[in-house]
């Protein structure tokens, strides 16, 4: 087997980040383990792009990363992107619970995360401590989850104001994976605004719905 480096850090770098050719014909054992994996992430190369592959328990997301390598490569096809929701689609209820306490906070800002067991499969929100909370600024502490909590969405009220993602925001997600949501329009009931995104590895990604379930196309 060829040795990827031989600085024990850069190696332990690269099996953290494993790249995977794909074979022109059959299987990569090692691309087939890491689909299924519940956790891990690395980058297939094929002759029509290159795939970020992640996994959490919560996430099964698979997307392009670069186009097609102008050069001749004898690899396959790195597939179509995806991203599944592995732990289903939220109950609508949880998202009713947040906007409820969003509206209560008017006219300040406001968070909250909706938190998903692996072991048991249940769905929870966690409204964390506000250390400062004005109509334009929000200082909270995100919260320690125990044991097979994860979170899955980072969400926060933009008051009576607009739906957006901040500098301090694009700050805040570069490092993450998760959905991060912002609400606006509070003191409309019946219209608040929604922008969504998907955040992995310094990306963003526009998410195709809503994660809830009944949702229509996400903002």
């Amino acid at each position: 087997m060829t040795v990827l480096a031989d600085d024990p850090t850069s190696a332990a770098v690269l099996a953290a980040m494993p790249c995977y050719p794909i074979p022109l014909h059959g299987r990569s054992p090692g691309l087939d383990a890491l689909r299924v994996a519940r956790a891990g992430q690395g980058v297939a190369v094929g002759h029509d792009g290159v795939m970020l592959i992640l996994r959490r328990p919560w996430l099964a997301l698979d997307v392009r990363v670069a186009p097609p390598i102008a050069a001749y490569l004898p690899y396959g096809s790195v597939g179509e992107p995806k991203a599944d929701l592995r732990c289903g689609f939220i109950p609508r209820v949880y998202l009713m619970s947040v906007l409820d306490h969003f509206r209560a906070a008017l006219p300040n800002e406001a968070a909250a995360f909706i938190v998903w067991n692996e072991k048991t499969g249940e769905f929870a929100v966690n409204f964390p401590v506000i250390e400062d909370a004005t109509p334009s600024r929000l200082v909270y502490r995100i919260p320690t989850l125990p044991p097979d909590w994860h979170m899955v969405c980072d969400i926060h009220s933009h008051g009576r104001g607009s739906a957006y993602f901040s500098a301090t925001d694009d700050a805040d997600d570069a490092h993450a994976t998760k959905i991060a949501l912002v609400f606006g329009r509070l003191d409309h009931p019946d219209r608040p605004a929604m922008a969504s995104r998907l955040c992995d590895s310094g990306m963003v990604l526009p998410l195709p719905r809503s994660p809830f379930s009944g949702g229509a196309d996400a903002a």
